[in-house]
C-alpha cells in the first residue's frame, strides 16, 4: 500500500509577555524608536494595538501613543467594511494612513513608504510614541526596516524611518483564526459589504479596479457582474481569505528566518 503524505503544520512559535517598563525605558533611551504588532488577518492586532497604546499611557502619558497603519487597502476612502477598517476600535487613540485616497485609485509600497516616514517624523516630532499596525508584510518591512526605496529623492533621508524597531506578532492558533475569519466574512456581508461594493460602481470605480484590490473586492465585484453566484462568492472569498492568512504568516515566519526578532504574544 502506497504511503501517503500528510504536510506538517508548522509549529506556532511560544508565546511571550512584554516587559512595558522596559520597553518604555529603551525608547526613551533611544535604543527603540518604533513598536511594530503584527499578525494575520483576524487575528485582533488592532484591538491588542490599541490596548497596548493605551497601556503605555498609563504608564507614561507624556508618550502618547499614536497609530500607523500598514494596511495595502485602508488607505482608500469609502472601502471600510470590506477592508475591516473597524476605525470603532481606536476609541481616543490617534491614528493615522487610514482614508488617505479616493478609492479606485491605484497604491504601492513607494508611495506608502514615503506617506509612512512623513506621518512617523511628525509623531516623533511631538515627543510620542509610534505603534505601526498592521498585516501587509511588504508594507510593514518598507516602514519597519528602513528600505531606500527613494535613493533619487534626497527628500527622503534614512532618518525619516525607524532604525530600532520592537516588533511584536499576535499569535493564534489556525482553528481559532479560520473561525474567527468565516465569522467576520458572515457578519461584514450582514453589516452591507456588497452594497459597499455596488455603491463604488455606482460612483463610477471600473469593476476591474476593484477586482485589482483583491479579496473582499474581487469576489464581491465578480458576483455584483454576474460572474459569481452568491453560494459562490461566499464559498471562494473565505477560502482566499483563509489562503492569505496563511502567506501573511509564511512572510512573518520568514522574515524571523532572515534575522528579525518578533515577539509572539497571545491574546
Amino acid at each position: 500500500m502506497p504511503r501517503v503524505h500528510i504536510p506538517m503544520i508548522a509549529e506556532l512559535p511560544e508565546p511571550e509577555r512584554i516587559d512595558l517598563p522596559s520597553l518604555l525605558r529603551d525608547f526613551r533611551e533611544g535604543t527603540v524608536d518604533c513598536v511594530c504588532v503584527l499578525g494575520p488577518t483576524a487575528s485582533g492586532k488592532t484591538r491588542y494595538a490599541v490596548d497596548l497604546a493605551r497601556r503605555i499611557a498609563a504608564l507614561d502619558a507624556s508618550l502618547s501613543p499614536e497609530i500607523l497603519s500598514a494596511d495595502s487597502r485602508q488607505v482608500y476612502i469609502g472601502m471600510d467594511i470590506g477592508t475591516g477598517k473597524d476605525l470603532s476600535e481606536y476609541g481616543e487613540i490617534p491614528h493615522h494612513l487610514l482614508d488617505i485616497l479616493p478609492a479606485g485609485e491605484k497604491y504601492n509600497v513607494y508611495r506608502y513608504q514615503r506617506d509612512f516616514a512623513l506621518a512617523y517624523t511628525a509623531v516623533r516630532g511631538r515627543g510620542h510614541l509610534p505603534i505601526l499596525c498592521g498585516g501587509t508584510g511588504l508594507y510593514i518591512e518598507a516602514a519597519a526596516l528602513g528600505y531606500d526605496f527613494h535613493k533619487q529623492e534626497p527628500q527622503m533621508p534614512a532618518s525619516m524611518l525607524p532604525q530600532h524597531t520592537f516588533f511584536i506578532g499576535v499569535l493564534v492558533d489556525r482553528d481559532t483564526r479560520n473561525a474567527r475569519i468565516d465569522a467576520r466574512l458572515d457578519a461584514r456581508l450582514k453589516e452591507g459589504m456588497v452594497d459597499e461594493v455596488r455603491g463604488l460602481m455606482e460612483k463610477g470605480i471600473k469593476p476591474e479596479d476593484l477586482i485589482w484590490y483583491g479579496l473582499e473586492y474581487k469576489f464581491v465585484t465578480r458576483y455584483l457582474i454576474g460572474e459569481l453566484s452568491y453560494e459562490q462568492m461566499r464559498l471562494q472569498l473565505s477560502n482566499a481569505i483563509h489562503q492569505f492568512a496563511k502567506r501573511q504568516m509564511t512572510w512573518f515566519r520568514g522574515m524571523e528566518r532572515s534575522g528579525i526578532r518578533i515577539r509572539w504574544v497571545e491574546v
